[in-house]
């Protein structure tokens, strides 16, 4: 089980009842404080004979910097901007990462919630023409794969896109590039057996445990009671502590991708609060949310015994052809798991949030994922946002838009305006 800050203290304890009185201890550290020896020397008189401690050396904390992102949603003009970038011949998407590329790779762990299944025997879509189905090229693997992501969520609303034979190849797809290119997948499984298989990385000798939720499959749930496919919702609440609590109990770290809320808000609404508050308890140290393609707020929360754990309640779009201005500005969590050297405490340390924006020009061109820090007031001004749909209450754009946007959804104390 890990060690807590508060359990840190009782252990602390018991580790200073060992060193002093020798309980079950065959070595001491350092030296006791006894009485010094005397030593006559030849005037007769005496001295304390000269001692010296051996110093203690503590291990090291073990630290790891962890970088997740929202919803990858490869809309039909993102993968037509990967048509042109690849010549007409397939897809490249690569370039369209490549202003982020240095925070992806740059973090020990990254994590990203796919929104999109991988069906190649399904002819690609993405939501064109008002239908909201979605199915990505293989391209977009190999794509996140290259910007240095670690860990893939597959929990979200539109894994019944392309029917359960679909996911079932989508699964697949993944599982078989978990294995070529030492990642994490999970969020949608084969059965329930692999279902209640907790996935656990060990990065920087810290073992880290994920799971993933979703809230619903778009009214297709249904079709997943024929079949051996399991994913597991929200309203699962029995699942979800029990597998949290096992997870707490397996590895030092816990954290979870939850896929919930209303689309087009930054509004937190009380259910997802409410079951925010119940997975910390449970043993979450960290919420990572997703669905509603919009950037929203994020706090500590206190567990009954005074630790904490923090929650991302959405990290809107990491790439989408939305057309509100709400939806291309985004955010990536970012923060740091510390283990105490001398303890064993969890500490969650340098916790925050980098914006992001989704740039496209004129008809959806020149599609491009940028930090804020690289963004500009030019490029904003160039931004195709307002022309691609008749003007609207969302559709103005601009570097006071994105600002607006920015200080509505991260709290100050959060924000990472300069990485």
């Amino acid at each position: 089980m890990k060690l807590r800050k508060g359990r840190a203290a009782g252990a602390l304890a018991v580790l200073i009842a060992i060193v002093v009185g020798g309980i079950g201890c065959g070595t001491i550290v350092g030296k006791v404080n006894t009485e010094p020896e005397v030593t006559s020397v030849s005037d007769n008189t005496t001295v304390p004979e000269e001692t010296t401690e051996e110093p203690t050396t503590l291990p090291p904390d073990k630290i790891v910097h962890v970088t997740a992102a929202g919803d990858n949603l490869i809309h039909h003009s993102v993968f037509v901007n990967a048509q042109k970038l690849a010549g007409g011949y397939g897809y490249d998407f690569k370039p369209m990462y490549s202003e982020v590329k240095y925070l992806i790779e740059g973090a020990d762990l990254a994590i990203l919630n796919q929104e999109t299944v991988i069906s190649q025997s399904n002819e690609v879509r993405g939501a064109e023409g008002g239908v909201l189905l979605f199915n990505s090229p293989p391209e977009v693997a190999d794509a996140v794969i290259d910007l240095g992501f670690d860990v893939i969520t597959m929990a979200n609303n539109h894994l019944l896109d392309m029917g359960t034979d679909g996911l079932e190849e989508s699964i697949n797809f993944w599982n078989e590039k978990a294995e070529e290119n030492d990642l994490t997948v999970l969020g949608a499984y084969l059965n329930e057996a692999d279902a209640n298989n907790i996935r656990v990385r060990e990065v920087n000798g810290v073992k880290i445990a994920f799971l993933a939720y979703a809230e619903h499959i778009n009214g297709f749930d249904a079709n997943l009671d024929s079949v051996p496919l399991r994913v597991i919702k929200n309203d699962e609440e029995d699942v979800i502590e029990r597998q949290i609590k096992e997870a707490d109990e397996i590895a030092d770290v816990v954290i979870v991708s939850a896929h919930w809320g209303a689309e087009d808000t930054n509004i937190v609404s009380d259910d997802r609060m409410i079951l925010a508050e119940k997975m910390v308890n449970w043993g979450a140290d960290v919420i990572l949310g997703c669905h509603t393609h919009t950037a929203q707020t994020m706090e500590w929360i206190e567990r009954d015994d005074g630790t904490k754990g923090f929650v991302y309640y959405s990290m809107g779009n990491f790439i989408c052809a939305q057309t509100d201005n709400f939806n291309v500005v985004g955010e990536l969590a970012d923060f740091d798991i510390v283990i105490d050297g001398e303890t064993g405490e969890l500490k969650l340390e340098n916790v925050g949030a980098i914006p992001t924006i989704v740039h496209y020009e004129g008809g959806f061109s020149d599609m491009k994922v940028y930090p804020y820090s690289k963004y500009s007031r030019e490029l904003a001004e160039r931004h195709g946002l307002p022309y691609a749909v008749p003007q609207g209450t969302y559709t103005d754009f601009g570097w006071d838009v994105i600002n607006r946007i920015i200080d509505a959804a991260i709290p100050t104390e959060f924000r990472k305006l300069d990485k």
